[in-house]
């Protein structure tokens, strides 16, 4: 027993009161805890802005003074390079190789001509030939131009393959510049970052500086693989780089706050070359203390929840008490061996008045138990004689059928009763489609009403007209009626009906409705649907049948002929009877070039027709005319004409053969089939 109260215990009012205390401490206190954090967390992470501005900024002013300090080195070491002293290499190459310092600042230091050709090269561990000429890049050319020294864009390197920076400074002499000092910063050895390095401030693991130049491009990068790819490949800046770009590219010395989720970064700009320096932290680096302060302060509140529990879980179960023997007593509310007026608990308050209510309604729920069994078995009843299929169903599954449902879905009463709807014997799509339609009806106030093929137990299927409505105006949920009447009889008739509607009866063709509906929508179907052909067949010694052995032969011999038409065609092919011995092709998407040995394999089918009709055999032949659809045709007319032409000159021309209408507009005043 003690085990079960522990099971219930859950789900009781007093579990529920209890924990709903309990989730109010907890969420008052974890609010506040949430909100006290957050603020934290926001004048942290405004104040490490500020010092990210001021330190992205004193590293762009730094490497502002480290690239003039370069450039002042390349100054200096030029005013003692005289115009003699480019004459002659080996002293060239004598005085550049003793220029250390200049060689430490430097990935490499090289001496051009004013036409730009390389009469020295030399890295940090010595001399290297380099047979090049630079007079073609663009950083050159403005260096002797302006006779002013140049910072060029990145670039990759024509003696090492790696990306550049190259600084310029021109040789001036009194007519000008007559070479320059060039100092490379290698970007893939990490040169430029080496000089960046030198000034920046503060040692954060996680802690990212990046220099690219105004385009985006990377400068210097921790990995120097990445040099002069662009900077929206770096997943720590991409979004950076967008939201920099959409202010406009600003450049500020100062440093600017740029967006990236997760992260402080803030970009200042170098100037002189316009380089940009980027400095990445990531917040939660920033924010991992008051984190921690975080989960103390809800581990303090869990434990400070706990213990309120503990206290209000024994305050409700004291004043709960009277709950548990009326509890005990609404157990047994639809008990029938229970008297409805007995065993209620007597107390005040709430507890009091709902002992009050359920004894009440248990009185009442005897009274209606009986007055429902006396329904249900009226109801029954009813359903029982009724011609007609019923059933209820609730939430897609059959609660009441009656026998004749069973009888035309071929099932037994226990193979439908509590059963789903698919039993109904609709697939599943279609069952879905029904109900669709049924709700539409509804919703409209209106039942629904349709005619649905229907299969039963042993597979075979019926046609039946499904009517349904819900149980209770408006609310299809509370159930529906379905009522069901096989009307296959009525189908096929309707259906045999329609067929004799556009076929003739002796033949099995289309008849004339049939091909004068279809002629016309093809017509109308202009330039679209051609090429398309008709075909005119007119049968020749038919009539000598009729005359000389009947009716009933000439019957014979139609039929004979049309299954031989039937015999040279495409199954989309219209074959048409139009009357008497008149009959009539539509052949689509077909040319008058194919259309020909159609037909003359027609006329031959025809005549290789032998009928044996009392002690005779009969035979007949067949004339056709062939005429394409013309999109300069007015009428439909016309097409007609054409094609009764060509076979009227079939005929002419010995019968039993084919011919076609000659192109152009068909002569109106010429013969025309009788359907017309």
């Amino acid at each position: 027993m003690p085990l079960r109260r522990l099971r219930r215990w859950p789900g009781s009012l007093r579990a529920r009161l209890t924990l709903a205390g309990v989730v109010l401490i907890a969420l008052v206190v974890g609010a506040t805890t949430l909100l006290l954090v957050q603020r934290a967390e926001r004048a942290t992470l405004a104040e490490q802005r500020e010092r990210e501005l001021g330190e992205t900024a004193r590293t762009a002013a730094a490497l502002t003074s480290r690239v003039l300090e370069l450039q002042n080195a390349l100054r200096a070491v030029a005013q003692q390079i005289e115009e003699p002293l480019l004459r002659d290499p080996p002293a060239l190459e004598r005085f550049v190789t003793g220029q250390v310092v200049l060689r430490r600042m430097f990935g490499n230091v090289s001496v051009a001509t004013r036409d730009g050709q390389l009469r020295v090269y030399t890295e940090r561990d010595g001399v290297r030939p380099a047979n090049i000429n630079v007079g073609d890049r663009e950083y050159f050319r403005e260096a002797m131009q302006e006779n002013a020294p140049v910072i060029s864009e990145a670039m990759t390197s024509r003696v090492v393959p790696e990306p550049v920076i190259v600084l310029a400074q021109p040789l001036a002499g009194a007519h000008g510049p007559y070479g320059a000092l060039l100092g490379g910063l290698r970007l893939g050895s990490g040169d430029l970052m080496a000089q960046v390095l030198q000034y920046r401030a503060g040692d954060e693991p996680d802690a990212l500086l990046v220099v690219t130049d105004e385009g985006g491009r990377i400068l210097a990068h921790p990995d120097a693989a990445r040099a002069l790819q662009p900077l929206s490949s770096e997943p720590r800046l991409a979004q950076a780089w967008t939201d920099w770009v959409r202010a406009g590219r600003p450049l500020e010395p100062a440093g600017l706050p740029a967006q990236q989720d997760g992260e402080v970064v803030t970009v200042a700009a170098v100037s002189g070359p316009q380089w940009l320096v980027w400095r990445v932290l990531p917040e939660s680096q920033l924010l991992a203390p008051l984190h921690d302060a975080r989960r103390q302060a809800l581990g303090w509140a869990a434990l400070m929840a706990l213990g309120a529990s503990a206290v209000l879980l024994a305050l409700l179960g004291w004043l709960l008490r009277p709950m548990r023997a009326l509890e005990r007593r609404a157990q047994h509310l639809f008990d029938p061996a229970f008297d409805p007026h007995a065993d209620w608990p007597e107390a005040g308050g709430e507890i009091g008045h709902l002992a009050q209510v359920l004894r009440h309604a248990s009185a009442e729920r005897a009274q209606l138990e009986v007055f429902n069994t006396e329904l249900l078995q009226r109801l029954e009843s009813v359903m029982a004689a009724a011609p007609v299929g019923i059933a209820f169903t609730r939430h897609e599954r059959f609660e009441l059928v009656n026998a004749e449902l069973c009888r035309l879905l071929g099932r037994r009463h226990e193979e439908l009763a509590g059963q789903p709807m698919e039993l109904l014997g609709l697939e599943a799509q279609a069952q879905k489609t029904l109900l669709r339609q049924a709700r539409y009806a509804f919703l409209g106030h209106q039942p629904y009403s349709g005619e649905w093929p229907l299969q039963r137990a042993d597979g075979s299927t019926f046609w039946a007209q499904l009517r349904v409505q819900p149980a209770r105006a408006g609310d299809a949920v509370q159930g529906l009626i379905w009522s069901v009447l096989d009307i296959s009889a009525q189908v096929a008739a309707r259906a045999q009906l329609q067929w004799s509607a556009h076929h003739d009866a002796l033949t099995g063709l289309a008849n004339r409705a049939a091909f004068e509906q279809q002629l016309q929508k093809v017509f109308d179907a202009r330039p679209q649907s051609i090429p398309a052909v008709l075909v005119a067949i007119d049968l020749d010694h038919f009539k000598p049948i009729n005359d000389g052995a009947g009716h009933a032969a000439g019957d014979a011999m139609l039929k004979a002929v049309a299954a031989a038409i039937r015999g040279c065609v495409r199954n989309g092919d219209l074959v048409a009877r139009l009357g008497g011995d008149e009959f009539v092709l539509l052949l689509e998407r077909c040319s008058a070039e194919r259309a020909l040995p159609i037909a003359d394999a027609v006329c031959a089918a025809v005549a290789g027709i032998e009928l044996e009709w009392e002690d005779r055999v009969l035979r007949v032949g067949a004339s056709a005319g062939v005429a394409a659809l013309q999109a300069d045709m007015t009428e439909v007319a016309h097409w007609l004409k054409a094609a009764d032409r060509a076979c009227y000159d079939a005929k002419a021309a010995g019968r039993g053969q084919a011919r076609a209408a000659p192109a152009g507009p068909a002569d109106p005043t010429g013969p025309r089939l009788r359907v017309v």
